[in-house]
């Protein structure tokens, strides 16, 4: 097995599926099922999820309300969708715990380090929610903060894209993928694989990122047999691309905004 200790981010407005809001608990279970194959491997699994199909922290200020009081409300919309996958993962027999960076006793343990290594080294899927406990950072940030904490191998971030392309695949069909990525050419090339903080940890802790699809049924479980899946963004990224294509020509067309799935997910 390629990695021995993983921290996978996954977005709070994938668990939507096709609806506007709330949980789908059809994707909600593709999920788990995900998540039990890979520990079923061996693999130490950890698990971050945003809370966009809930409320965004960034939403607060829109609305006229404190961005402050807006990021924890955040925080408690990751909460819920933590202890929904627990509970999914549980459906399927999987031990879990779920730590929390808010004090909420009834419902998750304090996030404490060592206690989340422990709980990995037994074989348990450890979510972590609330973030990082402190507003102003995302969800991101705290995927990477917490796989450098327990030192993970990699952060898988899982997606609705395959990977990091050169503009947006959905509209532009010329778009490239990169099957390779150095850190610095991400900042270079203007690519949003995670927002700024998340990135510089990943970056100076030499934490290698892989973007890729979590929506299709087994993907994780290949990734982690060795198949080059997704995305790898590293410190010697090569910034190989499957296909070379020329670009757009027509003068009519202006430049899209790379895509690599979800925008960063405020916390």
């Amino acid at each position: 097995m390629k990695y021995t200790r993983i921290l996978l981010k996954l977005s709070g407005e994938a668990l939507m599926g096709q609806q506007q809001y709330g949980i789908d608990a059809e994707r909600l279970m593709q999920y788990a099922s995900e998540i039990k194959t890979a520990a079923a491997t061996g693999v130490q699994v950890a698990v971050v999820i945003g809370g966009g199909n809930i409320y965004r922290g960034v939403q607060a200020e829109a609305f006229g309300l404190d961005r402050v009081q807006g990021d924890y409300m955040g925080m408690l919309a990751t909460v819920i969708n933590s202890m929904a996958l627990q509970s999914a993962l549980e459906k399927l027999d999987v031990s879990t715990r779920l730590l929390s960076g808010l004090t909420i006793q009834r419902v998750c343990e304090p996030y404490i380090r060592r206690r989340a290594v422990r709980h990995l080294e037994k074989g348990r899927v450890v979510i972590f929610g609330a973030g990082i406990g402190s507003p102003y950072f995302t969800t991101d940030s705290a995927a990477s903060l917490r796989a450098i904490e327990i030192e993970a191998d990699v952060v898988l971030k899982g997606t609705r894209v395959d990977g990091i392309y050169t503009a947006d695949p959905e509209k532009n069909p010329l778009a490239e993928k990169f099957s390779e990525i150095s850190f610095d050419e991400v900042i270079e090339k203007n690519l949003n694989v995670m927002d700024m903080t998340a990135f510089t940890l990943c970056k100076e802790n030499n934490l290698p990122i892989i973007v890729f699809d979590m929506n299709t049924p087994g993907n994780l479980e290949r990734l982690l047999n060795g198949e080059p899946l997704g995305t790898l963004v590293s410190m010697g990224g090569t910034g190989r691309r499957p296909r070379q294509i020329q670009p757009l020509s027509d003068p009519k067309h202006t430049a899209l905004q790379p895509l690599v799935g979800n925008q960063p997910e405020q916390a």
